[in-house]
């Protein structure tokens, strides 16, 4: 099976960067997305980046032109970059994979456990 395990969260001043990582375990056949979410507390999970297997990528209005979402297929890392972060980008951050795995024969959606982000005023 497939397991997703994100790290670099923490804590930021607002104007700052961090790098958050998403790294894969498990054989994994195909991919077909892979997307970035994010969750403040009293608040609906959303979207944050999109990168399908064609390469393409998609942001929320939110975080256009400061987030930038990547991969490393060497590494089987999937990567979040923010830049300029704001207050309100605090929340927890969940990887999300919707991959074949080896010897499997459909997609499957697979998350991580999330890191916090927080990010002060």
């Amino acid at each position: 099976q497939v397991q997703l395990v994100e790290s670099g969260g923490g804590l930021v001043q607002a104007g700052g960067s961090l790098r958050l990582s998403c790294a894969a375990s498990g054989s994994i056949f195909s991919i077909n997305a892979l997307r970035w979410y994010r969750q403040a507390p009293g608040k609906q999970r959303a979207m944050v980046a999109t990168m399908t297997s064609g390469g393409s990528t998609n942001y929320a209005d939110s975080v256009k032109g400061r987030f930038t979402i990547s991969r490393d297929n060497a590494k089987n890392t999937v990567y979040l970059q923010m830049n300029s972060l704001k207050p309100e980008d605090t929340a927890v951050y969940y990887c999300n994979a919707n991959v074949m795995p080896t010897q499997d024969f459909r997609f499957r959606d697979y998350w991580g456990k999330g890191t916090l982000v927080t990010v002060s005023s």
